[in-house]
């Protein structure tokens, strides 16, 4: 089918890029220019494996085009699924301006009759709008449905997550738009669970607010072995046999980060709010989340009398390994904490982050090319992400390198007792 994507963000980059992979002629839109640019010569914008080499083969076998000519790239689309962004607002609400915004781009520039997609976030009854937004703006005699397909990738294995998908949701009003969009995901060979679009709205964030949820639930038990003398790692791995619970998202650890939970359990948060319910147990996450991420940087500030000139190392800047993202990342909470503190000497290492976190912190924090001169003569460690380049360091190299070995490790990497055996000392989380 002919399909346009507007927005080439996680979401409607790996959506377009896999469209293309299954045999569609797509044409994602997005309005820098620069970025269109980069795109076109098969260069992905994000880091995300697997997602240039794909880009780079449907460039080049002509399924896929990139442009900022919007009024072109919509103009005869049969299918236009919407990626923009969905940034948060202070009060937790949703900005859905540049949904808005596309909406009528849509409006005012298809020709032929169309089915509107909308795979990005948005709060239960935003198709609703989108559906009011287009018809009223239309400025051609044609006909248009909306739908909603919301995305369930990770980042770090987007594009596995979406060509190997454990389902994908669909939300349609109508027995034609249910038809359209089985049609493009036929050739995925995945279970479909088609049901109303507002049930589909619902379904993405109860299905994010309930793993934010459980790590959340996790952490708060890790807490509360540090306390009474039991271990995580040996309550997780007990809890892990049972079926109803399964053994994903039992890591105890520093908090979740990204662009999804965060902004997800805020959002649902906030939709309860507005219909006058208080969702507990999602406000009970955020809560945890927001103490677990400074969990560590509280303990180093009892164990240490300053920060001030000390060589401070930070292993790992993203949110998680496997992507370059920055959004929401404990370690970010970290660092503001240790400049608050007087930290005057830090220095990181990330495999794909440094770039990002300039942009944040251009010269507060000096970026090194390998863990081990990011612990040369340090004085402290934290470690924010279980990237392999980190988990690969042996422990005698932190008591070798280190002026003062002294780690706080926020992923639990590292066995208690080989750090133990090696001199190190050695902080995790919920354990010992």
């Amino acid at each position: 089918m002919k399909i346009a994507v507007a927005g080439t963000g996680y979401v409607g980059l790996v959506a377009g890029v896999c469209f293309a992979e299954k045999g569609h002629n797509v044409i994602c839109v997005d309005v820098d220019e620069k970025k269109v640019e980069i795109m076109k010569k098969g260069i992905s914008p994000i880091y995300e494996e697997g997602l240039q080499e794909l880009m780079q083969k449907n460039c080049k076998e002509g399924r896929i085009d990139f442009t900022t000519d919007y009024k072109s790239a919509y103009k005869n689309a049969e299918v236009i699924f919407i990626g923009v962004g969905t940034p948060e607002m202070p009060d937790g609400s949703v900005n859905l301006e540049y949904i808005e915004k596309v909406s009528r781009q849509i409006a005012e520039n298809i020709e032929n009759d169309c089915l509107v997609v909308v795979k990005s976030t948005v709060p239960v009854g935003t198709n609703d709008n989108v559906e009011q937004i287009i018809n009223s703006c239309l400025v051609h005699n044609v006909k248009v449905e909306v739908a909603s397909n919301p995305e369930f990738l990770s980042q770090g294995q987007a594009v596995k997550d979406t060509l190997e998908a454990k389902r994908i949701v669909i939300g349609t009003e109508s027995k034609n738009a249910e038809e359209i969009l089985r049609k493009i995901y036929e050739p995925f060979n995945l279970p479909i669970v088609s049901v109303s679009r507002r049930s589909s709205e619902m379904i993405k964030y109860a299905s994010n607010d309930f793993l934010a949820l459980k790590i959340s639930y996790m952490n708060d038990i890790a807490n509360i072995c540090e306390l009474v003398g039991a271990n995580i790692d040996d309550v997780e791995n007990g809890m892990s046999y049972d079926p109803r619970i399964g053994s994903n998202f039992l890591h105890a650890g520093i908090g979740y980060g990204g662009s999804c939970f965060p902004k997800d359990t805020k959002a649902l948060k906030y939709l309860a709010k507005q219909n006058g319910y208080r969702l507990r147990t999602v406000e009970a996450a955020i809560d945890v989340n927001k103490e677990q991420k400074i969990k560590l940087f509280k303990k180093a500030k009892e164990r240490m009398i300053t920060f001030k000139d000390l060589k401070i190392a930070i292993l790992g800047l993203t949110f998680k390994a496997g992507t370059d993202d920055l959004r929401e990342a404990p370690s970010l909470d970290n660092i503001a904490e240790l400049l608050n503190a007087g930290a005057n000497k830090i220095y990181a290492y990330d495999p794909v982050g440094m770039n990002n976190c300039k942009k944040i912190y251009p010269t507060e924090i000096n970026y090194v090319s390998s863990p081990e001169e990011t612990l040369k003569e340090a004085n402290i460690c934290f470690i924010f992400t279980e990237w392999n380049e980190i988990k690969k360091i042996k422990p005698i190299v932190f008591k070798e390198l280190m002026k003062t070995p002294i780690v706080y490790d926020g992923r639990n990497v590292y066995d208690l007792d080989e750090m133990k055996e090696n001199g190190i000392e050695y902080y995790s989380i919920g354990r010992n």
